[in-house]
C-alpha cells in the first residue's frame, strides 16, 4: 500500500490534493471573519420601527406636560382658575367706578364737530348768547353733542395739550427752549387748576352750598381758559405784544362773563329752590363766591401766559 503522500507511478495522472476547508458558522459570508454581520438584522428593526410611524419616522411618546394636562386633576385646576379670573373681573367691573368714573367720563366726552364749534364760538362770544340752561332728559342732562349749555372735558383737555405745544413754539422762537422749562409750564398750570378747583370746593363746604356741580364739572369750566390763552399767545407771535393784550383782553372778558353766567345757574339757582332771601346774607356770599371764580380766571390767563411774549 502506498500512502497518500507518495508519488505515483510513472505515466499516471496526479490527482490534485483536497484541502478541508472550515464549515463558517451560519451568516458568516467569510470563513476569515471574526465578528458576525448584525447589520441585516438592524435594518430590519429599523424597518419595523419606520413602519410602525405615521410618516416614516420612529414614534416618539407623549411629553410629561401634555400628560399632565390630560390629567384630570389638572382639567380641574385649570377650570378653577377661569371661573376665579372671572370673579374678579366681574369685582373689578363693579368697583371701578369708586376710583375712576369711567361713566361720567364717556358723558363728558360724547362731544362731536358741530358742538366743539359752536362751544368756540360761545367761549369767544358768550355776550349773543340768551338760554344758559342746561337741558334735562328724565333728570339727567342730555350729551354735551345735543345742548352746547353742557360741560365737557374735550376742548379742556385739547386746549391743555395745545397750550404747552404753543408754550414750546413761543419759548423757541426766542432762543429759550428747554425740556426743563416746558415740564415746569406744564406742571405750572396743572398745579394752578388743581388749586382752583380745591379752593372752590372748600368755599362751597364753607358757605354750605347744596349743587349739583361736582369736581369734574369743576375742571371742565375752569379749563375753558386755555382757549383764550392759546388765542392770546398767538397773537403775540404774530402780531407783538400789542396783539397779545388786545386778543387776551377780549378773552379775558368773554370768560368772566361766560363764568358769571353759568355759575350763577349752579349755585344761585339751588339757592332760590332752597327758598333763600335774594338778599340774604348766604346768598350774598354765594354771589361772592361766583364773582370771586370769574375774576380769577382773567389773573390766571395773564400769568401763565406773560412771560411767553416778548
Amino acid at each position: 500500500m502506498h500512502s497518500a503522500g507518495l508519488a505515483t507511478p510513472a505515466g499516471t495522472p496526479r490527482l490534485p490534493s483536497k484541502r478541508r476547508v472550515p464549515v463558517s458558522q451560519a451568516g458568516m459570508t467569510d470563513p476569515h471573519q471574526l465578528f458576525d454581520d448584525t447589520s441585516s438584522d438592524q435594518s430590519r428593526c429599523y424597518g419595523a420601527q419606520r413602519a410602525s410611524g405615521d410618516l416614516g419616522y420612529p414614534t416618539t411618546t407623549s411629553s410629561p406636560q401634555a400628560d399632565f394636562l390630560a390629567h384630570p386633576v389638572s382639567n380641574m385646576a385649570v377650570a378653577y382658575g377661569s371661573s376665579l379670573a372671572a370673579q374678579g373681573k366681574e369685582l373689578v367691573d363693579k368697583n371701578i367706578d369708586r376710583f375712576i368714573p369711567v361713566t361720567k367720563l364717556k358723558y363728558y366726552f360724547a362731544v362731536d364737530t358741530v358742538y366743539v364749534g359752536k362751544k368756540l364760538g360761545l367761549l369767544v362770544f358768550p355776550y349773543l348768547h340768551q338760554d344758559w340752561e342746561v337741558q334735562y332728559q328724565q333728570d339727567t342732562p342730555v350729551a354735551p353733542r345735543f345742548d352746547v349749555n353742557a360741560p365737557d372735558l374735550y376742548i379742556p383737555a385739547m386746549a391743555f395739550i395745545t397750550y404747552i405745544l404753543v408754550a414750546g413754539l413761543a419759548l423757541g422762537t426766542q432762543d429759550r427752549f428747554s425740556p426743563d422749562l416746558l415740564g415746569l409750564q406744564a406742571s405750572s398750570a396743572l398745579a394752578w387748576l388743581t388749586l382752583e378747583v380745591m379752593a372752590i370746593l372748600l368755599s362751597l363746604y364753607l358757605v354750605t352750598v347744596n349743587t349739583d356741580l361736582t369736581t369734574i364739572d369743576l375742571v371742565a369750566f375752569l379749563g375753558y381758559k386755555y382757549v383764550g390763552m392759546i388765542g392770546g399767545v398767538l397773537m403775540g407771535l404774530l402780531f407783538g405784544k400789542i396783539g397779545y393784550y388786545l386778543v387776551l383782553g377780549w378773552c379775558c372778558v368773554s370768560i368772566f362773563v361766560f363764568m358769571i353766567r353759568t355759575l350763577r345757574l349752579k349755585i344761585l339757582a339751588e339757592a332760590a329752590a332752597e327758598g333763600v332771601p335774594v338778599r340774604g346774607a348766604r346768598n350774598q356770599l354765594r354771589m361772592y363766591l361766583t364773582m370771586a371764580v370769574a375774576a380769577a380766571q382773567p389773573l390766571l390767563m395773564y400769568w401763565l401766559t406773560f412771560h411767553l411774549v416778548r
